[in-house]
Parts: C-alpha cells; sequence; structure tokens
C-alpha cells in the first residue's frame, strides 16, 4: 500500500520523459509531484489508483 512520501510510477510517462513521482498530499484526492521537472498533479483516489502501476520506494519511517 502507498503511502505519504513514497515514490511511485504511473502507468503513463510525464511530458518530460520522467516516470518518478513522490506523493505530497493525502485525502479525498491525491497531490503527486514530479521528481524531475517539480510539476504538481492533483487526483481523486479514484482516479490514481487506476492509474498508478507500482511504488518504487517508500518513503523514510
Amino acid at each position: 500500500m502507498y503511502d505519504l512520501g513514497d515514490i511511485i510510477e504511473m502507468k503513463k510517462p510525464h511530458a518530460c520523459k520522467a516516470n518518478r513521482w513522490q506523493i505530497i498530499r493525502m485525502g479525498a484526492d491525491i497531490k503527486i509531484k514530479c521528481t524531475n521537472c517539480g510539476h504538481i498533479v492533483m487526483l481523486t483516489r479514484r482516479d490514481f489508483e487506476k492509474k498508478m502501476k507500482k511504488i518504487l520506494e517508500k518513503a523514510e519511517a
């Protein structure tokens, strides 16, 4: 299961050709930030779960 601060991979890469995103906010909506260009995207939890491929790195405890 994903958590705040995790680095995740989405099914489609970002326009900057990177596919590493960090979860920066969780709630009813989930906010993710591209680790390459810093672009921030907010998705509903349902859309996020559909579009997420896998967790690359767990956040430090």
